[in-house]
């Protein structure tokens, strides 16, 4: 069974905050409430969440304010956040929002269901992520067990596979630039295959490696 996520409820009135818990108490995850901006920053330096839910009007520090502070930090930059207001919407507001790199925008009152479906997809890709996360640890203690390389990370040595992939392919160019009688031109053909292929894995190493 997935782990259970943890599900950030922001909003200064408790009627809003017991509204919200009715709503999402189906989905069977760890709702935790917040009563103010300053809270919610307290609580993302303790748990990982899922996704937030923020209202916008607040005393003090407002939603827009508590969303800067939440992207402005690195360990909570990738949250989600949707941003929640009674209040109507017009263009300043919706420009702060997404300025804010929230994911959503809702009115209240809100169709109970459509909030409920768009927290359940965070939740599932949250999931989803902790389980690659598990794998990839997983497969590096096996690699790391079978070639020795326990210092090395498993993008690095992905990333020493290619490279030695690369070497034996350039040898294999060579001897076909260099043969002197003429190459099946089906071997030169599956050589190019190759080479294509060698590309999108060098491609997706490298995203998996990262910025330097």
């Amino acid at each position: 069974m997935p782990q259970k996520a943890n599900i950030l409820l922001v909003d200064d009135r408790d009627e809003n905050l017991t509204a919200l818990e009715a709503i999402l108490t189906s989905l069977d995850q760890n709702l935790v409430r917040a009563n103010s901006g300053e809270a919610a920053l307290k609580a993302l330096l303790e748990e990982e969440f899922a996704v937030i839910l923020l209202d916008v009007v607040m005393p003090g520090m407002d939603g827009f304010e508590t969303a800067s502070h939440i992207k402005q930090r690195e360990k909570t930059k990738d949250v989600p956040i949707i941003f929640l207001t009674g209040a109507g919407i017009d263009r300043h507001r919706v420009f702060r929002g997404y300025a804010s790199r929230a994911i959503d925008y809702l009115t209240k009152p809100f169709d109970p269901w459509v909030l409920r479906s768009k927290v359940e997809v965070f939740v599932e890709l949250h999931q989803m992520k902790q389980r690659l996360r598990t794998q990839s640890q997983m497969l590096q203690r096996e690699l790391a067990t079978a070639s020795g390389e326990s210092a090395l990370p498993v993008s690095d040595q992905l990333s020493r596979r290619v490279a030695d992939i690369n070497t034996n392919l350039e040898s294999l160019r060579e001897r076909i630039v260099t043969d002197d009688h003429e190459t099946d031109p089906n071997t030169v053909e599956a050589v190019r295959d190759l080479d294509r292929s060698v590309a999108q894995l060098t491609t997706l190493v490298d995203a998996i490696r990262g910025p330097e």
